[in-house]
């Protein structure tokens, strides 16, 4: 049986409930059933971010747009015994922190997983882009210890290019499919605001409003930091008052301007969490109080999503922003705070070479498999309706499994990360890799 025959829409999702346009085109999250949109992922696209959480490495970047990529190792001489030398562990650059790294590819995981399933369940178990987000303003906080003009220029020299090399593909490809662009073509240049499309490449780009969001953040950032280091406490609490405010007495446009600011209050809590974590502001805060909050929180958002899906047909964060902002404060608040508190490193980590190489991969191109991965997922579904042409394959293979097009997805991803990963490093003023985290030897 065909995709079609098995209920599948042309995108490979089902034709219930993918269809849904996460946080609702008046939110301008058309589609991460967004991140989701998804971002959703920016550095979000967004999803996007991704540097290094460094003591004294400079110019860190950011969780979902804009990755760091990883300093090359030194040169090592050869060793005498090379069984026992390939036993070690690859050494880490002094200052990162694999906790962040593993949520941050945890976090791109959850999102192609989400895109390819629809699960309504999974912005719940780990929200992603509220995570993502958390980790940005982190990164920001501690970037923001040198001049703001120049962290600025040094986020949109690495997110821009990436963001320009995919949208070429995706552009040309909406201009043979008969779309027409008008001035807001702009938008494909510096993405401002959501850029514009035609239907036929919705799936693609309906992402960008991650990349958006984080732009804006980094544009804010000097003044929301100054504005912090004010009253800390005050502002990180007052930081959910802007999403209240839209959701019970003014409701944005239905425009680019509304979608922005409702992404952009959304997700203030957790760009100031990140400001609270990387100032140590978290790890003075009493445990009790930091509990009773975080739960406080996440109970609000759960019982709000709970109790409201007749509004919009489901409780997934992505479609409702109130629930999702309450949501994701309280989920990233535990995770911050328990990372600032307890000092967990997640070292041990390194001791595991694949998977601290998969880590380190997911992390140096967390922009191109955020760009990429629902570009991957369209492609899958063509694909594997070739293979119903091939007896064997429809006989063996689990053709009508969404499972087997989440593989064949993620393998498709994995191309895109060889052809095009390298405009990371290029934008990162880096040798090009094929694949980042490997070890030169000389003889």
């Amino acid at each position: 049986m065909s995709w079609e025959q098995q209920g599948y829409s042309q995108q490979g999702y089902p034709q219930e409930g993918y269809g849904q346009q996460g946080y609702g085109q008046e939110y301008g999250y058309s589609g991460y059933a967004p991140q989701p949109y998804p971002q959703e992922y920016a550095d979000h696209g967004h999803h996007g971010h991704h540097d290094y959480y460094e003591q004294g490495v400079p110019d860190a970047t950011s969780p979902l747009p804009v990755v760091e990529p990883e300093p090359e190792p030194p040169v090592l001489d050869a060793p005498a015994d090379a069984e026992a030398e390939e036993e070690k562990p690859p050494s880490r650059p002094p200052g990162r922190d694999r906790y962040f790294d593993t949520l941050r590819a945890v976090a791109l995981i959850r999102v192609v997983t989400y895109h390819t399933f629809g699960w309504a369940w999974a912005g719940m178990v780990f929200p992603s882009m509220g995570i993502m987000f958390g980790l940005a303003g982190t990164l920001m906080a501690k970037s923001l210890e040198r001049p703001a003009a120049t962290v600025i220029r040094s986020r949109l020299r690495r997110l821009l290019p990436p963001f320009w090399f995919w949208g070429v593909f995706v552009v040309l490809a909406m201009l043979v499919h008969d779309w027409m662009p008008g001035w807001q073509i702009v938008y494909w240049v510096v993405p401002l605001g959501d850029p514009p499309g035609n239907a036929w490449g919705e799936q693609a780009w309906e992402i960008l409003w991650y990349l958006r969001t984080y732009l804006w953040f980094v544009l804010l950032s000097p003044v929301l930091l100054k504005v912090f280091r004010l009253a800390p406490v005050p502002v990180l609490l007052l930081s959910l008052t802007p999403i209240v405010v839209f959701h019970f007495l003014w409701e944005p446009p239905d425009d680019r301007l509304g979608s922005a600011l409702t992404d952009l209050a959304t997700f203030l809590f957790c760009w100031i969490l990140g400001f609270a974590h990387r100032d140590g502001v978290l790890a003075r805060l009493k445990p009790v109080a930091v509990v009773v909050l975080s739960l406080a929180a996440i109970g609000f958002g759960g019982w709000y999503a709970l109790t409201h899906q007749a509004e919009t047909g489901s409780y997934d964060l992505d479609d409702i922003p109130l629930a999702q902002a309450f949501w994701s404060a309280g989920y990233v608040l535990l995770l911050m705070w328990a990372k600032s508190y307890f000092g967990i490193d997640f070292a041990w980590l390194t001791r595991f070479r694949r998977t601290d190489r998969v880590v380190t991969v997911f992390n140096s191109r967390a922009v191109t498999i955020y760009l990429w991965h629902e570009i991957a997922l369209i492609l899958a579904v063509p694909l594997i309706d070739q293979f119903w042409n091939v007896p064997a394959f429809e006989k063996w293979l689990p053709l009508e499994s969404q499972w087997f097009m989440f593989g064949v997805g993620w393998i498709l991803i994995a191309v895109f990360v060889l052809l095009c990963g390298w405009v990371e490093d290029v934008a990162g003023k880096k040798k090009p890799q094929l694949l980042p985290g490997g070890r030169r030897v000389s003889a």
